[in-house]
């Protein structure tokens, strides 16, 4: 039985765009549209909804006020924050009202997979009827602590972890600390487009940060530089011990 979705964003644009996003993703069903925290209220009130994609700056009732309002009225339904919104108060307040996750727009499509894919990986895992084991706990969680095979995390789908850690190699061998994607195909034999798909997963990740170089003809260049917590996250993907 698929997940059922209901997004709840003022721009029909956007809703149009993360509809998409989500019909992408398996397991997920969508099971409508809420423009205003008003009617996502009686939407749910009607219908039974697993997971809310959340927007945060919302006409007359802001996302925060409505997952506040969901709280009091005892709703348990699930939540990830999808929103503009990058400001640590917010961020602080929709996870200590229960938002399973939270992604800054703009993102990209691996990160909205990730989230969507780990969210379904522990709505499959919590509808069992048996009791969890603290190895099952733990992952539910995202605990550090556990076995090595626990501490490696799932990469989205058609993104290969023997690749990941050829890229990472490459990028921890280059000589100076800022690198555009021709740096990478230079030294790895990936084709451009995969290590382009990479760089963006690993962007999303938070292990590197992009910003955008224009040239003398005005054309954008992607440059890359790693975080100062990128060395930490990518041990997550990468099982071995590459840094």
């Amino acid at each position: 039985m698929n997940i059922k979705v209901l997004i709840v964003e003022d721009d029909p644009m956007v809703a149009k765009f993360n509809r998409h996003y989500l019909e992408q993703v398996e397991g997920f069903e969508f099971a409508g549209w809420a423009s205003t925290g008003e009617t996502a209220v009686e939407m749910l009130a009607a219908q039974v909804i697993d997971l809310v994609l959340l927007d945060i700056y919302m006409p007359r009732t802001s996302g925060l006020q409505l997952l506040s309002t969901l709280r009091e009225k005892g709703s348990t339904v699930d939540i990830i924050v999808i929103s503009a919104a990058s400001d640590k108060a917010s961020i602080r307040k929709a996870l200590q009202l229960g938002a399973v996750d939270y992604l800054i727009k703009p993102f990209e499509f691996a990160r909205f997979q990730a989230a969507l894919s780990a969210y379904r990986e522990d709505y499959t895992l919590m509808k069992q009827q048996e009791p969890l084991s603290q190895q099952q706990l733990d992952k539910l969680l995202r605990h550090p602590l556990g076995t090595e095979e626990d501490k490696t995390a799932a990469l989205p789908k058609g993104l290969s972890e023997g690749t990941l850690e050829s890229i990472w190699n490459t990028i921890q061998q280059l000589e100076r600390p800022i690198f555009s994607t021709e740096d990478i195909t230079e030294d790895a034999p990936i084709s451009r487009i995969s290590v382009r798909k990479y760089l963006a997963f690993l962007k999303d990740a938070g292990v590197l940060d992009m910003e955008i170089s224009y040239g003398a003809v005005g054309r954008p260049v992607y440059m890359y530089t790693v975080t100062p917590v990128g060395h930490d996250i990518i041990t997550k993907y990468i099982s071995g011990n590459s840094r």
